[in-house]
């Protein structure tokens, strides 16, 4: 990757030299993007210095470390930022599924089963929602049955 064609910012956070913060502008049109409060120490990277610093991460220090990295857009990745030994587990944060709703619910609302679970399926079949929205929909109520019916409601007033 040529290093004009990298758009990618890098910030040393401050107070911790093995913190690197690096963000991409380029996903979002100029008008859409914020200041950060790193912006005086800003400078371009080339992928081979971001791939650089990540393995001597790893080469000088005698513990593992974890880092993390998120992306709405895996397949526009370097493969060489993508390989075993940079990134060795990959997490998809899809949206709610019917299983990850019951979790939620028996976590919040202490319940398994419920009489609304046949309805909340079909909704989560046709509407796409993430775990935190429905969190959130589930933490306005210690009720379950109020709880589990703003659930159900909640697609109609999103996408309404």
């Amino acid at each position: 990757m040529k290093r004009s064609s990298m758009s990618s910012k890098v910030s040393y956070l401050s107070g911790s030299q093995s913190s690197l913060l690096v963000q991409n502008n380029r996903s979002s049109p100029p008008e859409n993007r914020t200041a950060t409060p790193f912006k005086e120490a800003k400078s371009d990277v080339t992928l081979s210095a971001l791939l650089n610093f990540i393995d001597g991460l790893w080469s000088n220090c005698g513990d593992e470390r974890i880092i993390v990295f998120t992306t709405n857009h895996k397949d526009r990745l370097d493969p060489a930022l993508l390989r075993p030994g940079r990134m060795d587990v990959h997490i998809n944060m899809s949206y709610c599924t019917f299983s990850a709703f019951k979790v939620l619910a028996s976590s919040y609302l202490g319940i398994e089963d419920h009489a609304f679970y046949a309805e909340i399926e079909t909704m989560l079949g046709s509407f796409q929602a993430t775990p935190a929205e429905i969190a959130g929909e589930l933490m306005k109520g210690t009720d379950a049955d109020y709880a589990l019916k703003q659930t159900d409601n909640f697609e109609s007033s999103e996408m309404g």
